[in-house]
């Protein structure tokens, strides 16, 4: 049986090869499937947004009691849109819509009985809507020039085209993430926003990555008629799969455990918020700069007339070996010495006379 470390060495030197590119149709169809349920769950439940976001109150308390028996009974309350969560291992904490001052003593008061505590100890932060406001225009903000700048980073490093594929990866990454905040009902936190930033981040380093290895391995690929510009991109990602997969490994690990202590241990919503995001992210830039960038990458390559050339030369030669067993663009020696003959050879030059010393 063979050893992971001698298939990615086959898998580097080309000896063996996922064809990465040419079931991209499949990978295609994963990823759209994907796609239509997150954006489904996104229309359908909407993001649930936290405080920060919508504005409201937020009351923090003692509580003995667990957060869904706190919920129940503040719906019994006549409470609308309520929101419990717990924070750490002896404290809750309930978000409501914006109250009045009225209204946020009585509720206090009320919170206070149901969790057998003192109203003295029952924390309050109030969230006006246009703070909340403000902070959705900055997070969105923030990922709109996020996104500018690596269009241009990359149409600069690389190539339009590139820089196309890979948002188009990004783009998948972030309606994946949301989406899945969206279906398994998720609050969306400043934590959210950070580790949203950070997994697009993360996503783009890995697509560079094979990015650079396609643009390596294409470097003059219009000169030669050995392979197609698919297959020298095919083989860029057969180099740089392992390392993409080992480093996501590694990353992801770290992830888990936060999110686990985060959620189960110390049951802290701000750890738990931003483990999520990252979580869901590695494993969806893992994805997408694997079986999404260079793929499409490869369809966008596909509409230029050099590519399509080249594609024709590669398959017409090998059609011609096929089928007569000669190659029509090998140069023989007699060819190499009749050309090197008609332009003159190199030229003779005269020998020098000693110079005489004096």
């Amino acid at each position: 049986m063979i050893s992971l470390a001698a298939f990615g060495n086959q898998l580097y030197y080309g000896t063996r090869s996922i064809e990465f590119i040419k079931r991209r149709k499949i990978w295609y169809v994963f990823a759209l499937v994907i796609v239509v349920v997150s954006l489904g769950g996104l229309f359908t439940n909407g993001l649930k947004l936290g405080i920060e976001f919508r504005g409201g109150t937020e009351f923090i308390t003692t509580s003995q009691i667990p957060a869904n028996e706190m919920r129940t009974d503040l719906e019994d309350l006549g409470l609308q849109q309520v929101i419990v969560q717990s924070v750490g291992t002896d404290r809750l904490s309930i978000q409501t819509e914006e109250l009045t001052s009225v209204e946020l003593a009585e509720l206090t008061e009320q919170i206070a009985q149901l969790a057998a505590a003192n109203a003295a100890e029952v924390t309050v932060r109030s969230v006006g809507p246009t703070w909340g406001a403000d902070i959705t225009r900055t997070a969105l903000t923030g990922l709109v020039v996020f996104l500018i700048l690596v269009m241009i980073f990359l149409s600069i490093y690389f190539e339009i085209r590139m820089a196309i594929a890979a948002f188009v990866a990004l783009m998948h990454d972030l309606i994946v993430t949301i989406g899945i905040y969206a279906l398994l009902g998720f609050e969306v936190t400043p934590a959210t926003a950070i580790g949203v930033l950070t997994i697009m981040g993360y996503s783009l380093y890995d697509t560079v990555v094979v990015f650079d290895k396609v643009k390596e391995n294409v470097k003059g690929v219009t000169l030669q008629t050995g392979q197609t510009y698919d297959e020298a991109a095919n083989l860029a990602v057969n180099q740089t799969v392992f390392r993409s997969i080992n480093t996501s490994v590694v990353a992801v690990l770290p992830v888990a455990g936060i999110l686990f202590i985060g959620a189960y241990v110390l049951r802290a919503s701000t750890l738990q918020d931003l483990a999520i995001a990252l979580f869901v992210g590695i494993t969806a830039g893992v994805y997408s700069s694997i079986f999404i960038a260079t793929p499409v990458l490869t369809d966008l390559k596909a509409q230029e007339p050099q590519i399509k050339a080249l594609k024709e030369r590669v398959l017409a030669r090998r059609e011609a070996i096929a089928t007569t067993g000669i190659d029509p663009y090998a140069v023989t020696k007699t060819e190499t010495r009749a050309k090197y003959t008609s332009q003159g050879g190199p030229r003779n030059q005269p020998k020098r006379k000693p110079r005489r010393l004096r």
